[in-house]
């Protein structure tokens, strides 16, 4: 099966949903609330996806701007479609590897192993504000002893999965202190969840090989959760430069 095909049904099923991976409104508060953000920061909403945080950091920072950036441009295109008559938010499209302006606030969801906590955290300190922070969620192991089967799924996701003092440990070798660090709530997970399953019942009766594949997938890590989300998830962590 070739890697154009897979991510045609990739982003088939990934099309019009909400958010890219586990979040909620609750968990962009909690890290405005930590860090007393005030109400002209300016945010950079990194690997955006289609825009799942956008309003939640507006409401952050009402009077601020947020750039959303992404570099998949059928993300960047549902942002800016959702987005795009606010003069509070800019969508890019951009590699998140390159962050050019100084922010309050850099913001990744989920994204940030695609570079490694260590290597993201040095690369993006040029773009803080004195008095600067970055919160971003990572998934890692919350038990010593996970199950087969969810060693199986995150496996494939990430061969080198660690645990919470694991990503704090890159945290601190990155230079940067921790300001607060919680888990990602069983709510988050569902705001991902039930749109993606949801969108998986209607595209499951008229699927094609590669969509199956891709539908399959998507089951089994929803299934897997749901049974064994007590041994891994992801930790929402805010820093800052030591």
């Amino acid at each position: 099966m070739s890697t154009d095909l897979n991510m045609e049904a990739f982003f088939q099923l990934h099309r019009d949903l909400p958010r890219e991976g586990p979040g909620s409104p609750a968990d962009v508060a909690w890290a405005a609330g930590l860090l007393e953000l005030s109400a002209n920061a300016r945010i950079a909403d990194v690997a955006c996806g289609p825009g799942g945080d956008i309003a939640s950091l507006l409401e952050a920072a009402p009077e601020g701007h947020v750039t959303a950036l992404d570099k998949t441009p059928h993300f960047v295109e549902a942002a800016r479609k959702t987005w795009g008559g606010d003069p509070r938010v800019t969508v890019l499209k951009a590699d998140m590897k390159v962050i050019a302006n100084p922010y309050d606030l850099i913001w990744c969801a989920g994204a940030v192993y695609f570079m490694g906590v260590e290597v993201a955290l040095r690369a993006w300190r040029k773009s803080l504000r004195p008095q600067g922070a970055i919160a971003f969620s990572e998934a890692c192991w919350f038990t010593d002893t996970p199950s087969d089967r969810a060693k199986t799924l995150w496996g494939k996701e990430k061969t080198n999965m660690t645990d919470e003092a694991g990503i704090t440990a890159q945290i601190t070798a990155a230079g940067y202190r921790v300001i607060g660090q919680r888990r990602l709530d069983d709510a988050a997970w569902e705001a991902y969840y039930a749109p993606l399953t949801a969108r998986m019942d209607l595209l499951r009766s008229t699927a094609d090989l590669a969509l199956v594949e891709v539908l399959d997938e998507a089951e089994e890590e929803a299934a897997c959760w749901r049974a064994h989300g007590d041994e891994f998830g992801y930790l929402l962590s805010v820093v800052a430069p030591a």
